[in-house]
């Protein structure tokens, strides 16, 4: 009996603990090319549901002549290209470089790693005041 309890009040530690990490723990666990990679499948899920959303939304109002396209759904697709960095191109170590240097600082710690791409392609499509204000609402959205 003792024995069970102590492997339950062990495994809730490690869960509590396992919860707790920052992304830039994470972050920082991968090698280079782990980190090459995961931007990658970033680029690469965010380019599939920009596909897939309009496909989805061609076939729903495809009988529909006097549809018009609202607003937030070119929103949705403006934030989802502000995700890929064009002036990096094929370069994605760039990327990660200034990842790495985004989360160097310890204010930036709690920042989503999927937000900090964000940050990071903006600021590298010349973006700069976009980028900043991005990062500071990221700074004080995940304090």
């Amino acid at each position: 009996m003792k024995r069970k309890i102590i492997l339950i009040f062990i495994g809730l530690l490690t869960f509590g603990n396992a919860q707790n990490t920052a992304p830039v723990d994470y972050w920082n666990s991968l090698e280079e090319k782990a980190k090459i990679t995961f931007v990658n499948g970033v680029y690469a899920s965010t380019v599939a549901i920009k596909s897939y959303h309009k496909r989805q939304v061609r076939e729903q109002y495809l009988h529909h002549p006097g549809w018009i396209q609202p607003y937030y759904i070119e929103r949705f697709y403006n934030i989802l290209d502000e995700q890929i960095s064009e002036k990096v191109g094929y370069d994605l170590g760039l990327i990660t470089a200034h990842m790495d240097a985004l989360y160097s600082n310890y204010d930036n710690r709690n920042i989503p790693l999927v937000k900090a791409i964000r940050i990071v392609s903006v600021d590298q499509d010349g973006e700069r005041e976009k980028a900043n204000l991005l990062l500071l609402k990221a700074q004080r959205k995940y304090k």
